[in-house]
């Protein structure tokens, strides 16, 4: 029997059922959207009194672009699939020849990402359940910090304690920060000493980051401290290399006596004459200097604050990538990007739910899911440029997993050159090899590179989380990163690395309309604006911009709201959400479209025309007390002042301002108050939705004393724009 199932495939794959209903669902939508632009055709106003023509055609034109853009959104849903690997079967064909496997964990900023929280996601990768000989884990540090050097030295030290302890007891997660926060207060032995022994690692280093440097005591006993000596700042410095376990040291074992896996510090040398490309740029250099170290043909990379949550993540990845019959059509496995701090109720749309279970499986559909920049299992050859050919088989044997000789000095000085900022010109790194320059969200550029090359990715969504990651804890982070996420994809758009001109006839039009979800972000924040905005100043002067409850032009605008709405809880609920958490996610929704992507769209025209440059903005994860607990309790954080703030508190009071003039309106309508509503009931209700989403930013406004409130200066200048707004509108019409 076990002759007979030897060829039995890695993994599996199967359609989303319900798909034809879906499709049919999906057209009939279509049809009344057709028949709300046939509306504003039909009913474009003969006179441009109170400039109703020209507003009739603005809302023609939002309408017109929502429509186009639900298009694309259906091309993610048109044919999801799931994945299933078989581990078992991969052991017992494979284990042999399991290849070698590099992870890079990458920082940028001791600061604004805290050094245990590096460190538990270092340890975590450590102890995968996979050979030590073969796995090899390197730290970049594009800061350059000798606290995070000095960091990792200390975690490689508990890591003697803690893979042997993870092993033996079969720990999950092995996160060491994690691990703990979910035992009871009953715990053996081995566990309380673990538990010590860790806390003693986090004081040490908190201690450390306390006096902004490593206590004079210990200095001595470190080896590596004496390259910081020609250290001047995080951004001018030489190349920063130690081979902190040397993985063919026989010394090198744990508390058990069994091989530690290799692990390595890098900060590449940063210059301020060379742009260093941020991300991108620290990831090529890893690249390099891995490929004289260890070579794996396996390249792994997770942010610094994605914990491995899983140990068996490398083997789900290898079913894929080793399978005899398709493996060899693929370049990545992409894993979801989830966080283990969201909250019930999801206060700011952090868990990425729709687009996880929804939309990358759709793109798996039509030939792999986009580079993520985290939790991705690349093949090295693939990274670095190799195209496919129909000739391409999977090749695993023969590789050396320890890619180095001489002693760990000789080593360290012979790959410096290679993390310097010189190495890289007139070379193709960052245009056909490595990750992808010129573009603040690199991952989705390289992603599609490698696509474009011929390769197929792999989506792949377990049911316990492989990566578990920190969410942001506050309104201003959210739309900082959303900011930077809308402006790179557009970025990408609008370069040469389009998708949708790029990779005509190797990748698949559905794929390509996928990206484009994305890549249109940005310009999303225009239609939104003009319909959060027009129809309730309108409102106010009692003006109908849609169509009278007895119409029958009201049943298209009617069924093509209830049903987009509708289909949108059902998804979210059916990925695990909440009622509420959809209501939240519909509040961060247009807050990003009114503010994250407008901004990011005028960066873009601003950069187009020469007068900006883009700046990859690092998202915080030190997080203060009493904004945590308010996090906890889902009280929205306002705080600080804010250009995105301004805005979305502005719209927000013109919207406030419109309602009063509306209930002004009914309260004088009298015997006029039924065709009142009947002529502006769409307005009214469109009125209604937006005061009640914009309930937790009123009360952010007016009601709260807390130090998460909109602060007093933004909301009088925020008050005084929206009087003016309506003021002015109401005067100039």
């Amino acid at each position: 029997m076990e002759n007979e199932g030897y060829y039995l495939a890695l993994f599996d794959t199967k359609e989303e059922k319900g798909r034809i209903w879906y499709r049919v669902f999906a057209f009939s939508i279509l049809v009344g959207i057709c028949l709300i632009w046939s509306y504003r055709l039909n009913f474009i106003p003969q006179h441009d009194g109170e400039g109703r023509r020209w507003v009739w055609v603005g809302l023609f034109a939002a309408e017109l672009w929502f429509g186009f853009y639900w298009l694309f959104t259906q091309a993610s849903r048109w044919n999801p699939i799931h994945r299933r690997p078989f581990k078992h079967r991969l052991s017992k064909r494979h284990e042999a020849e399991f290849p070698g496997v590099d992870i890079f964990v990458c920082t940028a900023d001791p600061e604004k990402e805290p050094l245990p929280m590096v460190m538990n996601t270092v340890l975590s990768v450590m102890a995968y359940d996979y050979p030590p000989e073969k796995l090899n884990v390197y730290l970049s540090d594009d800061a350059g910090s000798e606290l995070t050097y000095y960091a990792l030295v200390e975690a490689s030290k508990f890591a003697r304690h803690w893979i042997p302890f993870c092993k033996k007891f079969n720990i999950q997660p092995r996160s060491p920060a994690s691990y703990f926060a979910s035992q009871s207060n009953h715990q053996s032995k081995e566990v309380v000493f673990i538990q010590k022994l860790y806390k003693e690692l986090e004081s040490r280093i908190n201690v450390s980051v306390k006096l902004g440097q490593i206590p004079k005591e210990i200095r001595s006993s470190i080896k590596g401290l004496s390259q910081w000596k020609s250290y001047v700042s995080r951004r001018d410095h030489d190349t920063l290399i130690q081979i902190v376990v040397d993985g063919r040291d026989p010394k090198a074992t744990d508390v058990e006596g069994d091989m530690l896996p290799t692990l390595v510090y890098l900060a590449r040398e940063k210059r301020p004459q060379y742009f260093h490309n941020f991300k991108a740029g620290a990831m090529n250099a890893l690249l390099r200097v891995s490929s004289q170290i260890s070579n794996g043909q396996i390249i792994l990379n997770v942010d610094c604050d994605m914990y491995s949550n899983t140990s068996d993540t490398i083997k789900d990845a290898l079913c894929f990538l080793m399978d005899e019959e398709k493996g060899h059509e693929v370049a990545f496995v992409q894993f979801p990007q989830k966080f283990h701090n969201v909250t019930k109720n999801e206060i700011y749309g952090s868990s990425l739910r729709v687009m996880n279970e929804v939309e990358f499986r759709g793109m798996d559909g039509f030939g792999g899911p986009r580079y993520l920049g985290t939790g991705c299992f690349h093949r090295r050859e693939v990274l670095c440029g190799k195209k496919y050919s129909n000739g391409y088989k999977n090749d695993w044997n023969g590789k050396k997993y320890r890619n180095y000789e001489g002693s760990i000095d000789e080593v360290e000085e012979k790959v410096k050159h290679l993390a310097s900022c010189s190495y890289e010109k007139n070379t193709q790194w960052g245009k056909e090899m490595g990750l992808r320059y010129g573009c603040v969200v690199e991952d989705g550029v390289t992603g599609l590179s490698i696509q474009r090359q011929g390769w197929k990715s792999i989506y792949y969504s377990p049911k316990r989380e492989a990566f578990l990651g920190v969410a942001p804890t506050s309104l201003i982070q959210t739309l900082v990163q959303h900011k930077r996420w809308s402006e790179g994809d557009l970025e990408i758009l609008l370069s040469r690395y389009s998708p949708a001109r790029f990779g005509q006839g190797k990748i698949s039009l559905g794929l390509r309309m996928v990206y484009c979800i994305y890549s249109l972000w940005a310009v999303n924040s225009l239609a939104t604006l003009y319909y959060s905005t027009i129809p309730l100043l309108y409102l106010l002067r009692g003006i109908p911009l849609f169509p009278k409850v007895s119409s029958p032009w009201f049943i298209p605008f009617a069924y093509v709201t209830f049903a987009k709405y509708g289909t949108s809880l059902v998804e979210f609920l059916l990925t695990g959400g909440t009622i509420l958490g959809w209501w939240n996610e519909q509040r961060i929704w247009l807050y990003k479209r009114t503010s994250s992507y407008l901004f990011a769209l005028v960066d873009i025209v601003l950069k187009i025309l020469g007068l900006s440059n883009s700046a990859f903005v690092i998202t915080a994860k030190v997080i203060d007390e009493e904004v945590s607990q308010r996090y906890e309790n889902e009280i929205m954080e306002f705080g600080v002042s804010s250009p995105l703030f301004t805005i979305i508190t502005t719209i927000s009071l013109v919207n406030f301002l419109c309602f009063i003039g509306m209930m002004k309106k009914v309260v004088e309508s009298g015997s006029g108050l039924v065709m009142f509503l009947e002529t502006m009931v769409l307005q009214i209700l469109l009125c209604g939705i937006l005061i009640m989403i914009n309930w937790p930013l009123y009360q952010g406004l007016f009601f709260r004393k807390d130090k998460g409130k909109m602060p007093t200066s933004l909301t009088i200048k925020s008050f005084i724009l929206a009087l003016l707004i309506c003021i002015s509108f109401s005067f100039l019409l």
